[in-house]
């Protein structure tokens, strides 16, 4: 599919994709729901309308790169990956099979995946390396995307990342923090509180820009205002919701990696389509 410019077909999309999730998910009975859902907009806006990419030539070297750091994301990522062309959608049927190209966390086995994550806290230092990489090349004017999960920034390695992109400069590296405020286990405000986002991210030396991660105008904007930051990492603090648009999924972790049901699937169905 081409790159999409009207925020209305940028929507349409997102609620194809929320449908197309928990087809994908009930089948297979595997997967991560609650984070894929909270990305969907976020995903949408960077492979439809933000990113430079060329779908029939993955490696392009001038293209901007994607780093998944919450790799358990990685359904909502394939299927913006299928959509945008990188693989046909039939390929999405092997999701999390044995030997398929598209396992639970991104590989590198996947069309379009620009690296293997998983383990939390390591996708923000694939992705400064890629920026610093790019600087190094003087490709000035690629970027380098990467989506953390709030439960992630409790890995201390995500703040020695965030130290040496802000000491390296690295003006063409923007995170975008999936602030849902759930992780596995529950809240993250009672695991391991995040408090002061803004405060604590800016005393590492970044830029930080708060945009609502459900709406694609404010997505777009702080986009916008990150390319324009020239001296400085930026981070995106999107607000979102875990399980956002089925209502019994939404804020709940059971849902962080829960199979969906048949009882479930047809109650998320009804919502998701407007149908009884």
């Amino acid at each position: 599919m081409r790159k999409l410019t009207r925020v209305d077909e940028i929507k349409e999309l997102c609620k194809k994709f929320r449908i197309d999730l928990i087809e994908l998910l009930h089948e297979k009975q595997t997967g991560h729901p609650g984070g894929s859902l909270s990305i969907t907009e976020i995903l949408t806006v960077l492979y439809f309308k933000e990113m430079n990419i060329d779908p029939q030539n993955p490696n392009w070297e001038d293209r901007d790169r994607l780093v998944l750091g919450k790799g358990h994301a990685a359904p909502m990522l394939y299927l913006n990956l299928a959509e945008r062309g990188y693989f046909s959608k039939e390929e999405l049927k092997n999701f999390r099979q044995i030997n398929s190209s598209l396992q639970g966390h991104p590989t590198l086995k996947t069309p379009g995946v620009d690296a293997v994550t998983g383990p939390l806290g390591l996708g923000i230092s694939v992705a400064s390396g890629m920026a610093m990489g790019l600087k190094l090349d003087d490709k000035n004017e690629q970027r380098v995307y990467c989506i953390l999960g709030d439960g992630e920034i409790q890995e201390g390695i995500v703040w020695e990342a965030a130290m040496g992109a802000a000491k390296h400069n690295l003006n063409n590296l923007i995170c975008i923090l999936d602030n849902n405020g759930v992780q596995l286990d529950g809240l993250t405000k009672d695991i391991m509180p995040l408090n002061n986002i803004r405060e604590r991210w800016e005393s590492f030396g970044w830029e930080v820009i708060d945009i609502d991660g459900h709406c694609i105008e404010s997505i777009i904007k702080g986009l916008e205002t990150a390319k324009n930051i020239t001296n400085k990492p930026v981070l995106l603090n999107a607000e979102t919701i875990k399980g956002k648009g089925i209502c019994f999924m939404e804020n709940k972790n059971i849902w962080h990696g829960k199979p969906i049901d048949a009882i479930n699937y047809k109650e998320a169905m009804i919502q998701l389509k407007g149908e009884k």
